[in-house]
């Protein structure tokens, strides 16, 4: 009678991981040397985490920006937005930037920003608010949130460039403009974090086509090298309607001729 091929679970924090009597056995007869070898393999393999971007994505709550987005494409069905335009992307400095169509009246403009959210979240709903557009440029300024929820500075930027991926994979021809982070008075403590992702950035877009970058980190600073207040709304936060007009004067630069 052939025997059976027993076999046991090893417990391991949130997984299983099955491994044969044989084959332990096998493993308990090689020499102590190569043994050790072959236990921090089997370890490595069993607790080695899943790429860290699809972990992340795989935790972050999509869901949450529903309502809004689901707006967004009502606004569509009622009014539909021409193809081949300028669209602004991104966090609250987005959505809360009200004069953006009489700043720049000569561009048909759109305005897709919903507050709070990060950069994966722009790359995740592209389906439903980026690629319909087609859009001849798209400016996005993001980034902070996810700084303030705990990411890196390499994960935003590596976030940013899967954001391009995406983007350029079905858009090759739409050139992507990102307007970096600045200080503010609220997260202050996050301004050094701010400085490296817009490093990052920076020297990705000056070795990539159809990338462009706005520096917009010391528009912000008074000559104390401070975050000035009359920049930025009660919360210390947002801008002001100063901040905006800043703002505005470093993107024109870079619209479309």
């Amino acid at each position: 009678m052939k025997p059976r091929n027993r076999s046991f679970e090893l417990p391991v924090p949130h997984r299983s991981f099955r491994i044969s009597l044989p084959t332990l056995f096998v493993a308990l007869t090689i020499p102590a040397m190569n043994r050790t070898l072959l236990t921090s393999l089997v370890a490595f393999l069993v607790v080695a985490p899943e790429p860290l971007s699809l972990c992340a994505e795989s935790r972050h709550d999509f869901a949450k920006w529903e309502k809004d987005i689901s707006a967004y494409e009502q606004l569509d069905r009622t009014s539909p937005t021409p193809k081949g335009g300028l669209l602004f992307i991104g966090s609250s400095t987005i959505r809360l930037w009200k004069t953006l169509a009489q700043d720049f009246p000569k561009h048909q403009v759109i305005n897709r920003g919903f507050g709070g959210s990060e950069i994966v979240d722009a790359t995740h709903f592209a389906d439903r608010i980026i690629f319909p557009y087609r859009p001849k440029a798209i400016f996005l300024r993001a980034g902070g949130n996810d700084l303030w929820a705990g990411k890196s500075p390499e994960q935003v930027f590596a976030d940013f460039k899967d954001f391009v991926r995406e983007i350029h994979a079905k858009l090759p021809d739409t050139e992507i403009v990102f307007i970096s982070l600045s200080p503010s008075i609220a997260r202050l403590q996050q301004a050094a974090k701010e400085k490296a992702v817009n490093e990052s950035v920076r020297d990705f877009t000056q070795r990539t086509a159809r990338l462009k970058f706005i520096d917009t980190y010391d528009m912000v600073l008074g000559s104390d090298g401070k975050p000035r207040p009359e920049l930025f709304v009660e919360d210390k936060l947002h801008f002001s309607a100063a901040g905006y007009k800043l703002l505005a004067e470093r993107v024109r630069a870079y619209l479309p001729k």
